[in-house]
């Protein structure tokens, strides 16, 4: 027998099964649908089926005996019509059919897999439909995000971040790198008015609901000007090496110069070196000479402003072996002067004595 409550559709079961499902699923739950018998179709609402995006759903409904025709619909479209595939979309197929079971698989379910499914069985007296509602979970995923960011110290910084999800995910901002705890914002945004250098590094935005929780950074670099350390001043022998050092933090890198009284010098100038590597930059003298000594000028630059620090390159003079020892004679004030010779006799002259 044909579905009943369409006793008045032509003998294609394909049409009969279209028609006799609108007519069915068109009605109201609870509303009577007559068949040729005058019997009353039932109704069931499963719970609802939870599963998340890109696992394997599994859909079934129970038989009974006398079964003439089976049908499983997604909304207002025909998946299966027995082991007739209506669905074009190649992740649904047909697991079970016989008298006790009728179950489809949807593989790889996304989130316009979620709505209303129903299961139609026609029975030789009744219709009978079994409806679930399917809800597709989705894992957060970041969309938008601030791209890394150059700014001057003072600014007021504004980072973004957008996400998808369902559940909607809740986003949070951190400093990462360096860890900062007090540096954080629960919502989209994380806004850091008149920025100063100590607040540079990496940011983390967070998105995270009860499946998963997705992460992304950006790096935010803070520009200044250059400030320099105080000079050493620097003591040498004549005609020994000599090395006057200098060191800057800046954002960008600092370049150096190096002065002498109001002239500057360049690399290879009278035999000196100048040697920069990073935010430190060296001044070296391989043969200091008296014309060398005396007072030099460091210089950071960048292009948000300049810093120097003066150094003093000073002689030491060594003691050598003719220089003459001075005794002091403690009666009168004045100072003696012996050689070494002298000394060397008054030493032997008291030993003789003793004897």
């Amino acid at each position: 027998m044909k579905m009943v409550v369409c006793g008045y559709c032509a003998a294609s079961w394909r049409r009969c099964v279209v028609m006799s499902l609108r007519l069915l699923f068109l009605l109201p739950a609870g509303l009577p649908v007559r068949s040729q018998g005058e019997s009353q179709s039932d109704n069931k609402q499963m719970d609802n089926i939870t599963i998340r995006q890109g696992e394997t759903l599994f859909l079934s409904c129970s038989q009974g005996d006398f079964v003439t025709h089976t049908a499983w619909l997604n909304r207002s479209s025909i998946l299966y019509a027995g082991e007739d595939k209506w669905s074009v979309d190649p992740r649904v197929s047909l697991v079970t059919l016989n008298q006790d079971e009728f179950t489809i698989k949807i593989e790889d379910v996304d989130l316009t897999d979620e709505g209303q499914y129903i299961c139609a069985v026609q029975t030789s007296s009744r219709p009978r439909t079994t409806s679930v509602h399917i809800i597709v979970q989705v894992p957060p995923k970041i969309l938008n995000l601030s791209k890394d960011l150059v700014v001057n110290e003072g600014s007021n910084v504004m980072l973004m971040c957008l996400a998808n999800g369902k559940p909607e995910p809740a986003i949070g901002w951190r400093m990462l790198s360096p860890s900062d705890d007090s540096l954080s914002s629960d919502s989209e945004i994380l806004e850091i008015p008149f920025i100063s250098r100590y607040r540079a590094g990496v940011y983390e935005c967070t998105a995270a609901n009860e499946i998963a929780v997705d992460t992304q950074t950006v790096e935010l670099t803070v520009n200044y000007p250059p400030s320099v350390s105080d000079g050493r001043d620097v003591g040498v022998t004549l005609g020994q090496r000599g090395v006057l050092e200098c060191e800057a933090d800046a954002v960008p890198e600092a370049d150096f110069e190096w002065y002498r009284d109001d002239r500057r010098i360049f690399n290879g100038f009278d035999g000196i070196e100048i040697e920069d590597a990073g935010g430190f930059s060296k001044l070296t003298f391989f043969n200091v000479s008296e014309a060398d000594y005396g007072n030099y000028t460091c210089v950071a630059i960048n292009k948000l402003g300049s810093a120097n620090t003066s150094i003093i390159l000073y002689q030491i003079i060594e003691p050598t072996s003719s220089t003459l020892l001075q005794v002091q004679d403690g009666n009168s004030g004045t100072s003696t002067v012996f050689t070494p010779t002298c000394l060397l006799l008054i030493i032997l002259l008291q030993l003789l004595l003793k004897f």
